[in-house]
């Protein structure tokens, strides 16, 4: 009987586990062939991103040193993955040990240098490929006749075989949630993982310059069948899955989406779960969308529609090879979602050639016009990327980072180290306090009444909390001076932001020393109080800590809710519906006594310091009015 371990590992800053979806199905291929379910023993191995190599190695090795480890390889964790290879290589040297993954695709020079211990790359997608490998070392055939793979010959030469066809019928891959080759509940019968993941289709027909989809790009879209799908949607329904994350590139233009969502549909009114999706939306957004989106917001079910724009500048957007996208009509988008009263964010990227601080921090100006939440990203070199392929082009100089192998840029032919340091203590900020939603309000109003843009506000809390000794400020500011390359700074931030009313406190010393200084006096009274609203209903990790001692967990519909009382001045998101609906608050109103419940999902104690804005979005609290003020106009 061969031992074989496929071994996947979540990003660093997850502390929730998350579901092997990828090791779910080399697992679920290998147990599901005629011969190889009889000769081969599979575990997954899960592993949270928090785990050391000293860790896995040694759950690796219980129970004796295993003959086949396949990894599941991405940035973050290729160099933990080398350090674990030796380690199985020193207790079993005979160990085939195999990586596959976007990472490691095409790069079989480099990784055999980097990771002398890897014998064998899978260049493609993977579940008929590790069939095959395995069925060779059953059988001492030879490698040179498996497609798609790379490996070293005797004589240490790499060897590459020519690649494989697409899997056109994705029907033929058994499914790992439906045979039990991910194990859905945990020893309390809970649902064990932060969301559940499901592939709908393989393939992305662009070619983005910063993009390699799982090594699908430039490729046909080919689509699981609807009843195969809508099983599986049961089968995680049943074990109470509350949000369905799409391993997509771009859903949401095809019939078979549309089939899709209804089938959803269909078993969130039969089960009362899924209660999101959340997934990454097609670029050019068609009638399909429309309908789509129409249907799930009539559902309730809950998403974040997305705005993949990455750069408003055109010149940058040629580089890109995205000026086939009709981007051009995102604003009429933004607007139809907003009037929709559906949640929308948009992604920019920095650093991308012809790309300057200037046009990139106009470009986020404009965008935040339309939608407050972007998530503007520093740009990072990915293997088999064009931006890679010619960076002698566009004159990158980059680093490795520290913990994972992206290289993060430092500048390139348009872009000078110190103009990108500048950059991206923005990003920092940005990301922190906009993407994901720490503050929400106070940018469309403080805009509205003052004139003041958003990168402006964010820019102006910065320099505030830099020059503050609080021991919170301190932590902000150092999590900030190691974001350049340390994408992982941000979740400490996150935690302190969302845990802390020390938070609070520096957020209200800066609206009474500086931002109010930026309105006119009469509107002053009205930003106050948004700032406090949007400090309140943020989400909640833990209502003692944050300040809601007596808030009370209830249960609506199986789902977790605190509910707590505030007191405001203004009716404040009466006025930010009247802003959304004209860009103007209007004349400045009278004060009053306004009495909101607020109610807050349960379950954001795991999510705080992530970095999945997505799902951040779903704990924002809801409001209920309890006594309404009265609302006269000067």
């Amino acid at each position: 009987m061969l031992r074989v371990k496929i071994v996947q590992q979540g990003v660093w800053h997850m502390s929730k586990e998350s579901m092997p979806l990828a090791a779910g199905y080399m697992a679920a291929a290998i147990r599901e062939n005629a011969t190889l379910g009889d000769e081969c023993q599979v575990e997954i191995e899960n592993f949270p991103g928090s785990v050391t190599p000293l860790e896995m190695a040694i759950r690796l090795l219980e129970g004796g040193a295993p003959d086949v480890v396949g990894f599941s390889v991405l940035g973050w964790n290729v160099n933990q993955f080398s350090a674990v290879a030796e380690t199985l290589k020193q207790a079993n040297p005979r160990s085939l040990i195999i990586f596959g993954g976007n990472h490691v695709a095409n790069q079989a020079d480099r990784v055999f240098r980097n990771c002398p211990h890897v014998d064998v790359i899978v260049n493609g997608e993977g579940e008929f490929t590790i069939q095959e490998i395995l069925d060779t070392v059953l059988d001492g055939g030879d490698y040179e006749k498996i497609a798609d793979i790379s490996f070293r010959s005797e004589d240490r030469h790499v060897v590459t075989t020519p690649p494989r066809p697409r899997i056109e019928d994705l029907d033929e891959l058994p499914s790992p949630v439906l045979t039990g080759a991910i194990p859905l509940l945990d020893a309390d019968g809970e649902f064990r993982y932060d969301v559940a993941l499901m592939e709908t289709n393989r393939g992305c027909p662009y070619h983005c310059s910063f993009c390699y989809w799982g090594g699908a790009v430039g490729q046909k879209v080919r689509a699981f069948s609807r009843d195969r799908l809508k099983a599986e949607l049961v089968m995680l329904a049943q074990a109470k899955a509350e949000t369905i994350v799409l391993c997509d590139a771009n859903f949401g233009m095809l019939p078979q989406d549309m089939e899709f969502v209804e089938s959803l549909i269909e078993v969130k009114e039969e089960y009362g779960y899924p209660l999101a999706l959340e997934t990454s939306w097609a670029k050019n957004k068609n009638a399909m969308f429309y309908k789509i989106v129409k249907l799930m917001r009539d559902a309730g079910l809950q998403s974040s529609f997305t705005l993949a724009l990455q750069t408003l500048d055109a010149n940058t957007l040629e580089n890109m090879n995205r000026r086939n996208m009709k981007i051009n009509q995102w604003k009429e988008l933004a607007e139809w979602l907003n009037q929709e009263g559906l949640d929308a964010y948009a992604e920019l990227i920095w650093g991308a050639p012809g790309e300057t601080p200037e046009t990139f921090l106009a470009g986020y100006d404009e965008l935040s016009r339309y939608v407050s939440r972007i998530a503007a990203y520093p740009l990072l070199l990915l293997p088999n990327t064009d931006y890679t392929q010619r960076r002698d082009l566009y004159g990158f100089i980059t680093v490795r980072g520290e913990r994972d192998d992206f290289e993060y840029v430092l500048a390139n032919k348009d872009v000078s180290l110190e103009e990108n340091l500048r950059m991206q203590r923005f990003l920092f900020w940005a990301r922190l306090l906009a993407e994901n939603m720490v503050l929400r309000n106070v940018f469309p109003a403080v805009r509205a009444i003052g004139g003041v843009t958003q990168s402006e506000l964010i820019l102006s809390l910065a320099g505030f909390i830099e020059k503050q000794d609080d021991a919170g400020a301190r932590l902000l500011v150092r999590s900030a001076e190691s974001s350049t390359a340390d994408p992982d700074s941000l979740s400490p931030a996150l935690e302190l932001c969302f845990s802390s009313l020390e938070f609070d406190e520096l957020v209200a010393r800066w609206r009474d020393e500086e931002l109010l200084g930026m309105i006119p006096s009469k509107w002053r009274g009205v930003a106050s109080e948004v700032v406090s609203f949007d400090l309140d209903t943020r989400p909640l990790p833990d209502p003692v800590r944050r300040g809601y001692p007596e808030a009370e967990l209830q249960t609506m519909e199986g789902v977790g809710y605190w509910t707590a009382e505030r007191e405001y001045r203004y009716d404040v998101p009466q006025l930010m519906r009247r802003l959304s609906a004209s860009d103007d608050l209007g004349s400045v109103p009278s004060p009053g006594r306004t009495q909101l419940r607020l109610i807050f999902r349960d379950g954001f104690a795991e999510l705080a310091g992530s970095t999945n804005h997505e799902e951040t979005a779903h704990f924002i609290a809801r409001t209920e009015m309890l006594r309404e003020a009265s609302f006269l106009s000067r």
